[in-house]
């Protein structure tokens, strides 16, 4: 990519060639302890200026719980349409082991809803017969302490679903890790590994239907804007489905871009570049 950025003040300067966005919501609108209100007021004003707002999660809960978050951390329901997440395409794949065992990685508890409603039993990886990872079982752990837990997995031929295909996330001022980077460990190890959220297809058509349901009418692709902060996700899933992105830079790419420095609009060009992403603009935050 080689052609100068748009430049930006917000995503008003955008508003007239979108009918819908499909949101990023972890590092876009909220950092995993408080909302971004210029980020909510954004997305409140777009709605009102006739848009429709799909936040599209790599969250590995389903959205009903994700609501109750969101409402909790200051993200008002009139700020988006609907919702859609890892979790929920992620159900899909758990329940193809209905009557079995399971062996789940990531918070004890916290994930307790995505099994809501399946028949399967949580069991150790002795006798289990897929891994499920939602998350790294702290905040503070690292994939590479997994790794000898990851030898019997593999011992024992267990595929992985990964609920959250994010490598990375901010977290107030932390980064973290993501259940996607114990996918790529165990992929690198010669694991199968099975993801349904961003990038991949699933999780895009269905927040594509969902926008066309709150449009009330079909949607053309070339008028509906991505937004997300994560190349690996939101640049390649954008691009894969044939959707323009407008990326926030202050969130996992924030330190490389100086984001809320001098930003190089070339740097973040060539950043994006691989995914073959076609960039709308960029933002630190977003904002109207």
């Amino acid at each position: 990519m080689t052609s100068p950025l748009p430049l930006i003040s917000g995503l008003a300067d955008l508003t007239g060639r979108y009918d819908a966005v499909l949101s990023d919501v972890w590092g876009v609108v909220h950092n995993g302890v408080a909302a971004f209100p210029s980020a909510v007021d954004a997305l409140v004003q777009f709605r009102k200026a006739g848009g429709k707002v799909i936040f599209i999660t790599n969250a590995p809960r389903p959205s009903g719980p994700l609501i109750a978050m969101l409402d909790r951390l200051g993200v008002g329901r009139e700020s988006y349409d609907a919702i859609v997440s890892s979790g929920d395409a992620t159900r899909v794949m758990i329940g193809k082991y209905s009557g079995r065992a399971i062996h789940h990685v990531g918070p004890p508890t916290e994930d307790d809803a995505l099994y809501e409603g399946l028949n399967v039993r949580r069991a150790g990886p002795e006798e289990a017969e897929v891994v499920v990872v939602t998350d790294l079982d702290t905040d503070d752990d690292t994939p590479e302490m997994y790794r000898e837990r990851a030898r019997l997995w593999l011992a024992r031929k267990l595929p992985m679903i990964c609920a959250n295909p994010d490598r990375v996330v901010e977290h107030g001022d932390k980064i973290i890790y993501c259940g996607g980077a114990l996918g790529d460990l165990y992929a690198a190890m010669g694991g199968m590994v099975l993801m349904a959220g961003k990038p991949y297809r699933p999780i895009y058509e269905e927040a594509f239907r969902l926008a066309e349901v709150a449009a009330g009418k079909p949607l053309d692709r070339s008028r509906v804007l991505a937004i997300g902060d994560s190349v690996r996700t939101d640049a390649t899933g954008a691009a894969q489905f044939g959707l323009d992105l407008l990326f926030v830079t202050g969130s996992i790419h924030a330190a490389e871009l100086d984001a809320f420095g001098k930003p190089d609009p070339q740097a973040i060009a060539d950043l994006v570049a691989p995914s073959g992403a076609r960039l709308a603009g960029f933002l630190p935050r977003l904002t109207w």
